[in-house]
C-alpha cells in the first residue's frame, strides 16, 4: 500500500490512540506508548530508516483500514508529525524529551510497552546497533530497555521488582540521550578519518 504522508499536520494523539485501540487498527498493530518507542528508536537509531520500510511494522504486518480519508489523514499526519516532533527534538534539546509512557490505575508509570517499542527499532537494524551493544559503556543504556521487556531475569535476592521497574522506567529519557550522544560520536571520528586518509592521498 502507498501512503501520500503528510509532513505538517496536527499532532492530535487522543484521536491516534482511539484508532490504534479501534476494531480498524489490525490486531497486530501497535499501541500508542510502543508507537512512541519504535518512532525513538527509529530516530536515534544508527542509520536512517525510510517510513516506507518501519510503517508496516506499526501496523504488524497488515493493512489498516480507515472510515474516512479525513481519518487517514489524521492518523498518518499525527503519526509522521510525532516523528518529526522527536526529530526536531533531539536536533536541538535532546534533554527535553518526554517519552509517552502509560498510566497505571493508581498513577503508576507503565514504561514496558515504550521499551518494547523501541527495541523493535532495534531489530530492523541489528547489524547496525552492534557497535553499541558490544561497547562496554554505552551498552549498559540499554538495560533499562531489556529490563522492562523481560529480556533480562531478576538476580536472586533483588529488591522489589517493582520498584527495579519503576528505577528502570525513571531512566529511560537519560539512556535515550545517551544512546543518541553515542551515535553522534560514533558518527564524527569516522569522518574524521576519512578527511585524513584523503589528504595524504593528495
Amino acid at each position: 500500500m502507498e501512503y501520500n504522508l503528510p509532513l505538517n499536520s496536527p499532532i492530535d494523539l487522543d484521536a491516534l490512540d482511539d484508532y490504534l485501540m479501534s476494531d480498524h487498527a489490525p490486531d497486530d498493530s501497535m499501541g500508542l506508548s510502543d508507537l512512541d518507542g519504535f518512532l525513538t528508536g527509529v530516530v536515534v537509531g544508527p542509520e536512517l530508516i525510510p517510513p516506507s520500510e518501519w510503517l508496516p511494522v506499526v501496523w504488524g504486518g497488515a493493512e489498516p483500514e480507515f472510515e474516512t480519508q479525513e481519518e487517514m489523514r489524521t492518523v498518518f499526519g499525527t503519526i509522521m508529525g510525532r516523528y518529526n516532533e522527536i526529530v526536531a527534538c533531539f536536533n536541538s534539546d535532546p534533554d527535553e524529551f518526554d517519552p509517552i509512557f502509560w498510566e497505571g490505575p493508581e498513577g503508576e508509570v507503565i514504561a514496558s510497552d515504550w521499551a518494547g517499542g523501541f527495541l523493535d527499532a532495534v531489530a530492523l537494524r541489528s547489524q547496525a546497533w552492534r557497535p553499541l551493544i558490544g561497547d562496554d559503556r554505552a551498552g549498559i543504556l540499554l538495560a533499562p530497555l531489556f529490563l522492562l521487556n523481560g529480556d533480562l531475569e531478576f538476580e536472586d535476592g533483588a529488591a522489589d521488582e517493582d520498584e527495579l521497574l519503576a528505577e528502570a522506567s525513571d531512566m529511560i529519557p537519560t539512556c535515550i540521550v545517551g544512546i543518541h550522544e553515542f551515535w553522534q560520536s560514533y558518527r564524527k571520528p569516522s569522518s574524521r578519518r576519512r578527511s585524513k586518509s584523503r589528504g595524504r592521498r593528495r
